[in-house]
């Protein structure tokens, strides 16, 4: 993408279709004179003057126990350095996302308009009590270290600087990891360290906290290896002074153990890399290029385990991995700060989780067919679900047992069981897609590229490495529309009814004339139909000219359908295909089915359609758990309706005893785990969280998954079709731009799936 088109496509992000990325959400009712008298006057006193008795009550009665602050002077934003608290505001924004979307943390970002430290710790401090947490960001050292020091000191809440201790306890844990797969002691170790930050100190301090010695480590900054002697050192710098008569990184890499690199891009040469020590584990952090390239580094050691910051590589050290979770931990007991025991804490478990085995969604996710503990997958990746279950407990226990702990936990099973629950706040699974979609991207038609919106969504799938585009249509709006765009890549486009394509055409049509000669198709005919988009790009993927197709954004459903099912028709063993939308809802993904297709099933089609959706939702590494819904419940009604329901349930029960599924169920049961288990503690759902819900018409099916997009706003992928032989989908006519990114994804995910299992 050109660097104008990308600057243009993040500032629209970021303006449209409000201002920002995050906004304040009511958690209580507001809708009449009674709740709004409760919300606030006269009502509010009462839990006012509760607090005012004991303070302790304001984690009672407000959401302070459940919010951080974010807050900077944009004096090291980024890799921008020191813009101004309002340009860094887009930032803390970013962060206060990825609280929430990781652990379900409310954040309010604070932008403090002052460089002197005594006037920044004052403003935070007067402004504490708001606050369950304080998330400090992107301040440059070394005024950081004295502003997280105090503010620790005389404040008692949890209190951390991300940039110090965020990449420090990742890349412990990594580091833990590596030198157990290379058989080396951290006590023995030699660590070169470049870069004299913040992070860089935090990291270092933190290695020795678990055995590194002073004496082994070598520390560089700008001017060079950072010696006893040399003069004017900070108290950071002189913490990791050197002994040694060395002065430069070339000096300090031969016989080196390990390499952290905090610092700039391309400073390591592939010859200091040749002189390091047997099995060197190199840790190149700069962002986005590291200190030497990852290929680079791996083609001159074939024994190193390495690490970066970047996410196309193995070993991605993300701070993701730890401050959101850390607070969830801290929060959740009200730690009155976060110690040097709940940040082992934390770099422990990460390094444990590395070495169990991996869930299957991660593995999808990634494109692998099963991660294991090895010089490829030394830190666990960040869609790892385990994490959220993993790293609080840990961080929670050791500030209980540290004695920092205000509230301790008294039954971890249920905490277990809320920190899941928190798992529903984001929509994980959209970036899953994606990222299984890049691992191995597919040939994908998209039928509609003379359409502007198709052809942006083409774009993005291209440039986002997603998928490679085919782009069919009108080949003259075409090219005049990504001149528009500034699509300048070299991608294929074809245009069926030009005179160059009549070859193309003519084989394809003859083709689909012998396979419909016998039921009314001329030969006449069926040129005159491939010269059609849909049958021509349906006839590109069944003869393997491409891999999947895209089409409907402009053109009715059923219009799209019908070629696909002349052209590619249902898989072996199919009698009917059908098609599933995934809601990305506040509760987690939810597969509605089926949307498009089947009219008025009978209970063995129903049957059938929750089984091809159960493969749909594992194909997304979830257990399906699949509630056959109705207007009654278990029998309540002997309409035919209701009826066909329960017959395909006992069908499941009966041929496919392994899924979770029953039914026939009201859909406020189905949601309901609670209210289920209460009155009808018998069912196979009971005390499970539904995330599939097969529905006994197309009429409710539709009707239900077109509402929730537009009530709750919840993002939706699909319709998926299910059971068709070949990665063939229709849009919804009218999908937006997002919605065709998300189907291509689907399609490449499909395609990889086919192809693995030689379909």
């Amino acid at each position: 993408m050109k660097k104008d088109s990308k600057r243009r496509e993040a500032l629209i992000y970021h303006a449209k279709p409000k201002p920002g990325k995050i906004e304040v959400i009511p958690t209580k009712k507001y809708a009449s004179q009674r709740d709004l008298a409760l919300a606030y006057s006269p009502g509010v006193a009462e839990p006012c003057l509760e607090i005012e008795r004991d303070i302790k009550n304001v984690y009672k009665y407000t959401a302070k126990g459940n919010l951080v602050a974010v807050i900077s002077n944009g004096t090291a934003v980024l890799g921008l350095g020191d813009i101004g608290p309002e340009a860094s505001k887009p930032v803390m924004e970013g962060k206060g996302l990825l609280f929430k979307i990781f652990a379900g943390i409310d954040v309010f970002d604070i932008e403090v308009g002052t460089k002197d430290v005594d006037a920044f710790i004052e403003t935070v401090k007067n402004i504490a009590p708001t606050f369950g947490g304080i998330n400090l960001e992107d301040i440059k050292a070394p005024e950081a270290f004295e502003i997280e020091r105090r503010l620790k000191e005389e404040l008692n809440i949890p209190v951390m600087h991300d940039d110090q201790h965020g990449t420090a306890i990742i890349s412990a844990a990594a580091l833990l990891n590596a030198l157990e797969l290379a058989d080396k002691k951290i006590e023995d170790v030699r660590i070169v360290v470049s870069g004299a930050g913040a992070a860089a100190v935090s990291c270092t301090r933190l290695y020795k906290a678990f055995g590194a010695r002073g004496e082994n480590i070598v520390m560089l900054d700008s001017k060079g290896v950072i010696r006893k002697d040399r003069e004017n050192l900070s108290k950071e710098k002189g913490e990791f002074a050197s002994a040694r008569k060395i002065d430069t990184l070339e000096e300090a890499m031969v016989d080196a153990d390990v390499f952290v690199g905090l610092s700039i891009a391309n400073i390591v040469s592939p010859a200091m890399v040749e002189s390091m020590a047997k099995d060197p584990i190199v840790f190149a952090m700069a962002n986005p290029d590291p200190e030497i390239a990852y290929d680079l580094a791996c083609s001159v050691r074939k024994d190193i385990i390495m690490a970066t910051g970047r996410s196309d590589h193995p070993n991605q050290v993300n701070n993701v991995l730890g401050f959101p979770f850390i607070f969830r931990g801290a929060l959740d007991v009200r730690a009155t700060g976060i110690n040097e025991a709940m940040k082992m804490a934390a770099v422990k478990a990460l390094a444990q989780l590395t070495k169990e085995p991996v869930p299957e969604q991660v593995n999808i996710a990634y494109g692998e067919t099963r991660f294991t503990f090895g010089k490829d997958y030394i830190i666990p990746k960040p869609f790892d679900p385990r994490l959220i279950t993993t790293v609080p407990p840990a961080v929670a226990k050791a500030a209980m047992d540290s004695g920092i702990a205000q509230e301790p936990i008294q039954d971890w099973d249920k905490y277990n069981d809320e920190l899941l629950e928190r798992l529903g706040d984001d929509n994980k699974i959209v970036r899953l897609l994606l990222d299984r979609a890049r691992t191995d991207p597919k040939r994908i038609v998209f039928a509609e590229s003379d359409q502007l919106d198709v052809l942006k969504a083409a774009q993005i799938v291209y440039e986002e490495g997603i998928a490679i585009p085919v782009l069919l249509g009108n080949r003259d709006v075409i090219l005049e529309l990504k001149e528009e765009i500034d699509f300048d890549a070299d991608v294929e486009i074809i245009d069926p009814k030009s005179k160059e394509e009549i070859d193309h055409v003519n084989k394809y049509a003859d083709i689909y004339w012998k396979s419909r000669k016998r039921k009314g198709i001329t030969q006449f005919e069926a040129r005159k139909l491939l010269r059609q988009r849909d049958y021509f790009a349906a006839m590109m993927v069944s003869e393997g000219d491409a891999d999947g197709m895209l089409s409907g954004h402009s053109r009715s459903y059923p219009s799209v359908v019908k070629p696909l099912l002349e052209v590619i028709g249902p898989a072996k063993g199919v009698q009917k295909v059908a098609a599933t939308n995934i809601m990305i809802t506040s509760r987690g993904p939810l597969f509605l089915s089926d949307t498009s297709i089947n009219i008025e099933p009978t209970a063995k089609e129903l049957a059938k359609i929750a089984q091809m959706t159960a493969t749909t939702v594992k194909m997304f590494g979830l257990e399906p758990v699949i509630a056959m819904t109705s207007y009654s419940n278990f029998g309540s009604s002997t309409n035919d309706k209701a009826t066909r329901v329960r017959e395909a349930v006992a069908y499941l029960h009966r041929y496919y005893p392994e899924l979770i599924v029953d039914g026939e169920l009201q859909a406020d049961f189905a949601l309901n785990p609670e209210m289920l288990k209460s009155k009808f503690p018998f069912s196979k759902l009971a005390g499970k969280k539904v995330n599939t819900l097969v529905f006994s018409n197309i009429d409710s099916a539709n009707i239900t998954y077109k509402m929730v997009k537009e009530l709750e706003k919840a993002d939706n992928i699909g319709p998926i079709m299910l059971g068709m032989r070949k990665p063939v989908h229709v849009l919804q006519l009218g999908a937006s731009v997002d919605e065709m990114v998300h189907m291509a994804a689907i399609a490449v995910i499909d395609a990889q799936k086919k192809e693995k299992h030689g379909m």
